[in-house]
């Protein structure tokens, strides 16, 4: 089985995947699950219900096989994993994801309310059965990839309650079910769940359709992980090579692929992957970011959800496609939407507004107003003012933030 290095902030937690835990961890994680023996404690035991130890039984797997995790953003979907005597995985089941915030691409920084993306390594340290939110585990951000790039911030958690700023948020249901997933695989040995966080699936519809996107070299590097378990099925190991991840490298994260057999199938599915983008940009798909007001959910809670959601106000505002022209002079140029309702838009928001906001051009107004975080556009020379009433305008009301 393939061992993943990448490490969790903890440095106290720092344990390899898939190796039997030493016997003083699991006696620490069995303490942390059963803390606090009232309503939390009994949340925390929740059995798994037998139509899941059922399905795990289809799929030839059981309830403390080793599990890995994986979450798309633009989908609002965790898939669950399991891991067969063979040592690959095999797809049990998905989750909809009942609220995430922010755009798509990585956290970076402290209340940015940004779902961080990247691989990560869930312990059992980690798993948190006194949650404000019902129950809650931490994915370990940031990891070593994150802080070799200088990211900050944390408490990023898996948990119910259908509130995000910044975490991925379930129903009490779901997070009750995926916490003890983990519980029983933990129990049966597993030292750490590895997280794949990512913007969407990584389609060639996807990659061509996005590939205008700054996060575009970030979300390459970390498909190269993603191919390895899409060819292996197996969970890929993670290491960082300066400021870059590195994927199944043995001891030194800056060597060459260790195994050249899983390198050159990995290395054609690139290729396909790449010849398939090719032949869809040919055929006229357009370049686009897609930008929300703050995050989404899946569509199946969509206006019939029984859950109280954060910011429903956001979520109820659907996402933007933003064409962008694919030139290589220009290749962030804005070609959406334009005119005077934009301004007014904006005008009708709480807070300060710029004194000469009418003398700012339709542009300026939309990538700043509307689009600020997601294209990173400043205002023109002479607009310092105005810009910043408009991030004032923009910014989230500050709150204190919870336990999660």
């Amino acid at each position: 089985m393939n061992v993943s290095r990448l490490l969790s902030r903890n440095e106290t937690q720092r344990p390899a995947f898939g190796f039997r835990a030493a016997p003083a961890l699991m006696a620490v994680s069995v303490a942390a699950l059963t803390a606090g023996c009232n309503d939390t404690g009994s949340r925390a035991l929740r059995p798994l219900s037998s139509e899941t130890i059922a399905l795990f039984d289809t799929k030839g797997v059981s309830k403390a096989s080793p599990t890995l995790l994986r979450a798309y953003k633009k989908e609002s979907e965790l898939e669950v994993w399991k891991q067969k005597a063979d040592g690959t995985y095999v797809y049990v089941k998905s989750y909809p994801m009942c609220r995430w915030s922010g755009q798509l691409g990585p956290k970076t920084r402290e209340g940015d309310r940004q779902v961080p993306e990247g691989f990560y390594a869930i312990t059992p340290g980690h798993m948190n059965p006194n949650s404000n939110y019902y129950l809650s585990f931490n994915v370990g951000y940031p990891n070593a990839y994150d802080r070799a790039n200088g990211r900050g911030g944390g408490l990023i958690m898996v948990h119910g309650a259908c509130s995000s700023a910044g975490c991925f948020s379930m129903t009490d249901d779901q997070i009750a079910e995926l916490y003890a997933i983990a519980r029983e695989s933990f129990a049966g040995g597993q030292r750490a769940i590895q997280m794949q966080s990512m913007p969407f699936r990584m389609s060639a519809e996807n990659l061509a359709k996005h590939r205008l996107d700054p996060n575009m070299p970030f979300w390459r590097q970390i498909k190269k992980g993603v191919d390895i378990f899409e060819v292996t099925k197996q969970e890929p190991s993670v290491g960082v090579c300066g400021r870059s991840y590195g994927f199944n490298l043995g001891a030194d994260a800056c060597a060459p692929q260790r195994d050249p057999e899983i390198a050159s199938a990995v290395q054609e599915k690139e290729a396909q992957d790449e010849t398939r983008i090719a032949e869809l940009v040919s055929k006229g798909v357009a370049p686009v970011r897609v930008v929300y007001a703050d995050g989404g959910q899946h569509p199946t809670f969509r206006n019939r959800s029984p859950h109280e959601v954060s910011r429903p106000d956001a979520l109820a505002q659907e996402p933007v496609e933003i064409a962008l022209e694919d030139r290589r002079a220009k290749p962030l140029a804005v070609a959406a939407v334009k005119g005077g309702a934009d301004k007014s838009r904006l005008a009708a928001r709480p807070g300060p507004k710029p004194a000469d906001l009418a003398a700012l051009d339709d542009e300026q107004v939309e990538t700043k107003a509307v689009f600020r975080k997601a294209l990173g556009f400043r205002a023109a020379p002479g607009k310092a003012d105005a810009a910043r009433a408009i991030d004032e305008a923009d910014a989230p009301t500050p709150a204190a933030r919870p336990t999660r």
